[in-house]
């Protein structure tokens, strides 16, 4: 490649990227995941579209999508709400393995008895179409305000169920007859286990080296906690485990440390999944020939429907079965299950691996991902409304973005209050905030002052809190509890004392009959008008 070359590949990979990124919008307005304009994109770039650009390097596509979904796997770790997930956590890791057992159980008859397939291309299919992912599934969700406890199961369950598959992908993979079952169950439970060490591991001592030591630069922070992410990935997978799972862990944990710039961080990841994704797609599109997709159409269409009506509501009734969900929040979770990268990418696989009717299987999962993403994308929404669990506004938990001042030995914490926060109408003294912070700024409209004790917030405000090392995760700990249960939070209990989703559930409550309980504010209360303000 001559710097001629290079100059024209940047030109196109620039615009590629600018016009994918004008293509979230659109897909924000529709309700598509936008998984599917970046695959049309790439196929418009293909030997069938406007590009002519021939492409059929499988392997080189897998280890770039491996590569992609390291990242957006820690991307969606950093941006996962430890509280959220945890009573989540039992759910999810049965729906990752006994429900992904069922589907792959499921799919597969139904591709060999109804669709024709080889058992082994039977057990192909089933095993990478049973992984959901979580870019496409909360591409569609971010215009439904869900319970908690359901985006919960979903984001676990998308993190989780790509190790077990994986491993059943390969195993299917390989030349000569199968493992026996059992020792395919021992072996995903070994890799399981040495990925969550890895992971938990990785991420703890990440976390601490993070907090305790000062960086020169704010922009190092970001690098430095993606690069500890990937590296719970290597780790894990030089381990025999599970890296996919190591990285998500690791990327939990490292999101729920209140790390200096957490923020800042965010963002990065953010941007670098979002180029990892349109890069992905893009990829995958360029490697599909459409003209070769006619003769799949038809078992991929019959493959999508026992998936989608079978195989996924049942490995959800029985996953679910010890924990008597609602058959409403069952439903929901069915039809939440989408298809996108991840197994797009996992049938790359036996491409690589020179399986027969490789790319037979490799055009039945593309037609199945595009046509059921399609159908199920948009109305998702509708479903949520219809069964009534996307009804309702809850409260936001407070984002807070900390800064260290190493030479002060304090910090800079800023903050903005949502729509749905309760912050909206307290006063800057009744916030309460421990000996040691204060709120010395605050900016709206476009217009910073210095808040007085009796300044009262409003939604839109931007906070800047001083906080010296001491109290820095009290004066945090103070902002959420104000935020989610109003300036009372000091009378019914903390955030640490009174679980979220009581607040969630209950809403602002009312106020105890005698202020002189409790270490509540003990001034008289002040006007309802102004309350209400």
């Amino acid at each position: 490649m001559t710097v001629d070359h290079l100059n024209q590949l940047l030109l196109l990979c620039s615009l590629v990227l600018l016009v994918a990124v004008a293509a979230v919008r659109l897909s924000s307005r529709s309700g598509l995941p936008s998984l599917l304009i970046y695959l049309g994109i790439g196929i418009a770039l293909g030997q069938d579209g406007l590009g002519g650009v021939g492409f059929s390097n499988a392997e080189l596509t897998q280890l770039l999508g491996y590569a992609a979904l390291v990242v957006i796997l820690a991307e969606g770790g950093l941006g996962t709400k430890w509280k959220e997930i945890r009573p989540a956590l039992p759910r999810a890791a049965l729906l990752s393995t006994l429900g992904v057992a069922v589907s792959v159980g499921v799919t597969a008859a139904g591709a060999h008895y109804l669709a024709g397939l080889e058992w082994r291309q039977a057990l192909l299919v089933g095993a990478v179409v049973s992984s959901t992912d979580a870019a496409a599934v909360f591409s569609v969700l971010r215009s439904v305000p869900l319970p908690s406890r359901l985006t919960g199961v979903l984001e676990a369950e998308s993190g989780f169920n790509d190790a077990p598959v994986v491993i059943l992908v390969v195993a299917f993979s390989t030349a000569g007859p199968v493992e026996h079952w059992y020792v395919l169950i021992g072996e995903i439970a070994l890799e399981l286990a040495i990925g969550a060490a890895v992971g938990l591991a990785v991420g703890w001592i990440g976390a601490y080296g993070m907090r305790h030591v000062a960086l020169p630069a704010s922009g190092l922070y970001p690098i430095a906690v993606m690069a500890i992410a990937v590296s719970a990935y290597a780790a894990g997978a030089l381990a025999h485990g599970s890296g996919f799972l190591a990285v998500y862990l690791a990327a939990v944990i490292l999101g729920n440390a209140k790390l200096p710039h957490s923020a800042a961080t965010r963002g990065f990841a953010e941007g670098l999944g979002w180029i990892g994704q349109i890069g992905m797609f893009v990829l995958l599109g360029l490697l599909v020939t459409p003209h070769n997709l006619l003769d799949d159409i038809v078992p991929a269409l019959l493959i999508g429907l026992i998936l989608t009506v079978v195989a996924r509501p049942l490995s959800v009734f029985l996953g679910l079965l010890p924990f008597r969900v609602p058959w409403r929040e069952e439903a929901l979770l069915s039809w939440a299950g989408l298809r996108g990268a991840v197994p797009i990418v996992l049938a790359t696989i036996p491409m690589v691996g020179q399986v027969p009717g490789s790319e037979h299987v490799f055009n039945i999962v593309f037609v199945l991902v595009v046509v059921y993403t399609l159908v199920q994308g948009p109305t998702l929404p509708w479903l949520a409304r219809r069964l009534r669990l996307g009804e309702g506004e809850e409260a936001a938990d407070l984002g807070i973005e900390s800064a260290p001042l190493e030479r002060l030995r304090g910090h800079l914490l800023s903050t903005s209050i949502g729509a749905t926060s309760r912050m909206h109408g307290v006063e800057v003294g009744e916030l309460r905030m421990p000996s040691g912070a204060a709120v010395t700024l605050v900016v709206r409209d476009g217009e910073s002052f210095v808040p007085a004790p009796t300044t009262v917030l409003r939604r839109g405000d931007e906070l800047l809190v001083v906080a010296t090392d001491q109290v820095r995760d009290a004066a945090e700990k103070r902002l959420q509890a104000v935020s989610l249960g109003g300036k009372l939070a000091g009378w019914l209990g903390t955030v640490a004392e009174a679980p979220v989703e009581a607040v969630r559930r209950h809403g602002r409550r009312k106020a105890p009959a005698t202020a002189g309980h409790g270490t509540g504010d003990r001034r008289p209360h002040r006007d309802r008008d102004r309350d209400r303000d």
